[in-house]
């Protein structure tokens, strides 16, 4: 069998090829790392995808993270909910057709500016409660990489309204509550999360995490037929 997922990976070989030698690059680079075998691929692609070796050591995961992560990409149509339309543009739409999932954000929705300017909030906020009005959030994948106020408004509806996504991929970058946002979610025990501590983050990295739970999950699935 391959060694190279069909759909989650580069579809020429010279892209393999330039992809997997970056790879193998990073691996010979890096002074070590704590990461779990599952762990470390995603770790890899963020630091692929920024040159930015500060990740091997800023990234955190929740015990369940990947598991989680993968088996919300298996079990299929499984949402993902981003803070902003970046993230939505960077992530491959067929990679995510692969497993019937489809991405959504509300961030410049009428009504989400209206209703952030009547309550004197954000955007991000008013966004992140249209999503969990949709039904949208639960058994999610919510990625987010600009807005902390997103972030920390997940983790109040997580506490305080029960909403369950598989799992959440928090790295808003900045200087305004961008660490804080991620410590918060990560102090909650009820949700799979994976964030990167401090200031640094941003929707490349989500979308890079996101990219590399896709390849595990079908490297899985490709495993699963193998010996189906």
């Amino acid at each position: 069998m391959s060694t190279i997922n069909t759909v989650t990976e580069q579809l020429t070989r010279a892209g393999q090829a330039i992809e997997h030698d970056s790879f193998a690059i990073i691996d010979a680079e890096v002074q070590g790392h704590s990461y779990t075998p599952e762990q470390w691929p995603i770790v890899r692609r963020m630091i692929h995808a920024n040159a930015d070796f500060d990740f091997n050591g800023l990234t955190d995961f929740h015990p369940q993270a990947v598991q989680a992560g993968i088996r919300a990409m298996l079990r299929g149509g499984t949402p993902v909910v981003a803070d902003v339309e970046m993230i939505c543009s960077g992530l491959s739409v067929p990679r995510l057709a692969h497993f019937g999932m489809v991405t959504h954000q509300f961030i410049s929705d009428a009504d989400v500016i209206a209703q952030a300017q009547a309550e004197n909030t954000t955007r991000a906020v008013q966004a992140m409660r249209k999503a969990h009005r949709l039904g949208l959030l639960e058994g999610a994948i919510v990625g987010i990489g600009n807005a902390p106020t997103a972030l920390i408004e997940l983790a109040r509806l997580i506490a305080e309204e029960g909403v369950r996504p598989a799992l959440v991929v928090g790295m808003p970058v900045g200087f305004v509550s961008a660490a804080e946002s991620k410590d918060l979610i990560a102090s909650q025990h009820e949700v799979p999360w994976l964030v990167i501590r401090g200031r640094k983050g941003g929707s490349t990295l989500v979308v890079a995490a996101v990219h590399a739970l896709l390849s595990l999950a079908e490297a899985q699935q490709k495993l699963a037929t193998a010996q189906g």
